[in-house]
């Protein structure tokens, strides 16, 4: 299927182009599922494109009207990071290393996932799952390959793809990735996923057409990968409502502290009874300069002197780390980590403890994430040999960085006491993982033991044939010494018969 993974246009799509009525090469059945695709991704575009805005910090500053002035909020810039805070500490747990495959990787697992760099394409997928709720992986043939062997595994984010759910098997009934649109944000070509066939769509001066791609699979080739799916297939984004006028609050917070700042910069003097004509000079360098002085007013009075006193920035701060403390325990992130500092300095071991729920999530997450790599590569795996069923991927196992951060000593001490149980388990892939080894230094320590298993094997074989040559020269030797010398076997034989002769 061609396919255009960067699209040449705008960063934003047009909703209005989206109203395709038909498409060349598509048969009445297909084109329905794509219209339906078509208006769920309209639907769903606007939350989007607000929820990536926020994770970029483009949000719109939500004014009040009330304290702050139109001509600071018109100049404010986002200062809270919170959402993308809220992606990035749940997606840094989620760090995928490849597969556990059996000797041999008779399916050719680590070769999909090299192809396709997919411990590194992995994470743009969990960051756009987050972000916007879910997002997809989509598995293809490579169009630059002829032979048909290598397989795609491509990531596609929520904001340029729709998919609908089917309740009854619980996967994707179909699905849609936007691949390009014009300068105007109009879409010119898209993908769209049925099961057995793909379609590549693409708009030009004839209007839309389409390629039609048959494969022998029974489902769509398309796997989500979802957060915190609970009652909805497609989940729940990590920046929700609660989230994002969270942000708005401390937005607001921020910025009236601005504020305040600006007006009481420079002290605020009133003369009462003096004229402002009394001022020969500019306001700023009468407040600086070295020596001030003003006459008495017309009725001999002295004018009398007033400073506004500078209100305390202690409220704001207050009520910025209150609405800090909301966003914390909206997220599962420490409030140290959305930046309030505590009274009392935190341990390492107080931080573990405080990240204990996002780190719970996390596993769960993975698990989650697992099941649908699983299921990417047995279609992958089928679509390049080309074959009915499904293979067996018996004894794969997705791999994941550890979620939690352990000590060096505390991970020594429970490798001991267990492997001191389970010996078996000591040298065990999981053993060696809890060890804290990933993925790239257990393959390294694999290939350094069969390296010197092989060796202890030369060694072996060079004792065993050793001996048995020393044994072989040390007989040689003994018969050529028996054969020369007088008191050998045949000499003896021939005293015997001579004393036989005299007798």
């Amino acid at each position: 299927m061609t396919d255009l993974s960067i699209a040449s246009g705008t960063p934003y799509l047009n909703t209005a182009g989206s109203q395709i009525s038909r498409i060349a090469g598509v048969p009445d059945d297909d084109m329905r599922a794509i219209r339906r695709l078509l208006k769920v991704w309209r639907d769903h575009y606007a939350r989007n494109l607000l929820r990536s805005a926020f994770y970029d910090g483009r949000q719109r500053f939500n004014n009040l009207g009330i304290s702050i002035p139109n001509v600071v909020a018109a100049k404010a810039g986002v200062v809270v990071g919170w959402p993308q805070k809220s992606v990035r500490a749940l997606a840094d747990k989620s760090v995928f290393e490849g597969f556990e495959t059996p000797d041999g990787d008779p399916n050719g697992i680590t070769s999909i996932v090299s192809d396709n760099a997919l411990t590194d394409t992995m994470g743009e997928a969990i960051i756009s799952c987050y972000k916007h709720s879910c997002s997809f992986l989509t598995i293809d043939y490579d169009p630059d390959d002829p032979s048909g062997e290598r397989i795609l595994v491509t990531p596609r984010s929520a904001d340029w793809s729709a998919a609908i759910w089917d309740n009854t098997r619980h996967r994707i009934a179909a699905a849609l990735t936007i691949t390009d649109n014009d300068q105007y944000g109009n879409m010119t070509a898209f993908n769209a996923w049925l099961p057995g066939r793909n379609y590549a769509c693409r708009h030009d001066t004839g209007g839309w057409s389409a390629e039609r791609q048959d494969n022998r699979l029974d489902r769509v080739s398309v796997v989500p990968i979802v957060y915190d799916r609970g009652d909805r297939p497609f989940g729940h984004s990590r920046i929700n409502r609660t989230l994002m006028n969270l942000t708005d609050m401390a937005m607001r917070t921020m910025i009236r502290m601005e504020a305040s700042a600006e007006f009481y910069s420079v002290p605020k003097i009133w003369f009462l009874g003096l004229n402002r004509n009394a001022f020969s000079q500019d306001t700023w360098s009468s407040l600086v300069s070295s020596i001030n002085a003003v006459s008495r007013d017309e009725n001999d009075n002295i004018p009398e002197l007033r400073q506004v006193t500078q209100a305390s920035m202690q409220p704001h701060g207050d009520m910025l780390e209150t609405i800090a403390m909301l966003a914390s325990a909206e997220t599962g992130i420490p409030a140290e980590q959305l930046g309030i500092r505590l009274t009392n300095p935190t341990s390492a071991e107080a931080l573990a403890a405080a990240e204990d729920q996002l780190t719970r999530i996390a596993d769960r997450q993975n698990r989650a994430f697992g099941v649908q790599l699983m299921t990417a590569m047995s279609m992958a795996v089928q679509l390049r040999d080309n074959t009915p069923d499904p293979p067996d991927l018996t004894g794969i196992r997705p791999l994941w960085a550890p979620t939690r951060v352990v000590s060096e000593a505390a991970r020594a001490d429970y490798y001991t006491k267990v492997a001191g149980a389970n010996p078996a388990w000591a040298d065990s892939d999981v053993g060696l993982s809890k060890l804290g080894l990933n993925a790239d230094e257990l393959k390294s320590f694999r290939a350094w033991q069969q390296r010197q298993r092989a060796q202890e094997q030369i060694d072996r074989l060079k004792q065993q044939t050793l001996p048995q040559r020393t044994q072989e020269v040390t007989a040689d030797g003994d018969d050529e010494r028996s054969a020369g010398q007088p008191g050998s076997e045949a000499a003896a034989g021939t005293g015997a018969t001579g004393l036989s002769g005299q007798s």
